[in-house]
């Protein structure tokens, strides 16, 4: 599966991690249920899923507080795509 992920073009152009370096390895380790590696590959992994869990659910079968729940989980995963590429980056 690794032969196929796409590289960072933000990494390659200007040798400087993006905030999303990371994320397609954390998904694959999370299909091959490796948790806690995933977290510590992309800690935003597991509230991005959450957010794409909603909007899926959502597309089957709509429910009443979408807007408001799906705000609070994209404000949650844009919060911790932020702190996690933070720490990348000073650390």
């Amino acid at each position: 599966m690794e032969e196929y992920m796409l590289p960072c073009i933000t990494k390659q152009i200007f040798h400087f991690p993006c905030p999303g370096c990371g994320v397609q390895r954390a998904f694959l380790m999370l299909i091959q249920a490796d948790f806690k590696e995933a977290f510590l590959m992309y800690p935003a992994i597991y509230p991005l899923v959450l957010f794409a869990l909603l909007i899926f659910i959502n597309y089957l079968k709509p429910f009443k507080e979408y807007s408001k729940t799906v705000s609070y989980v994209a404000s949650i995963s844009v919060f911790s795509v932020l702190i996690s590429y933070g720490i990348k980056i000073f650390h």
